[in-house]
């Protein structure tokens, strides 16, 4: 039986983004679509939790953001990773391992 599309575990939102942008520059609904994809249809990004991340991110300097015309010829908001945004980045998943490993020390203790 398949599995549902599940949403973002809280506080994991911006550790996504970033890592997805690690890869390139790309726009919001190229962001959304590159998680739900690698995540193997598991997570999805709804548009919004996705933009005000996004224009949070841009407040902090973890990303930068430009207009551009997109493939299909639509003005589109590329957002770039920045090195404030590496770094961010580094610490957020240096967190989530340190949680994710507690979790599983609960669950098989």
């Amino acid at each position: 039986m398949p599995h549902a599309t599940a949403d973002i575990p809280p506080g994991t939102l911006h550790m996504l983004i970033l890592k997805t942008l690690e890869r390139g520059p790309l726009h919001g609904y190229a962001i959304a679509q590159r998680i739900h994809l690698i995540s193997e249809d598991v997570l999805r990004v709804e548009e919004g939790s996705l933009y005000p991340a996004l224009q949070r991110m841009l407040v902090k300097g973890w990303v930068t953001a430009d207009w551009a015309q997109s493939e299909t010829g639509r003005r589109v908001r590329l957002y770039r990773l920045t090195a404030a945004g590496r770094k961010q980045l580094g610490a957020e998943t240096a967190e989530f391992d340190r949680v994710i490993k507690a979790v599983y020390r609960v669950i098989e203790a």
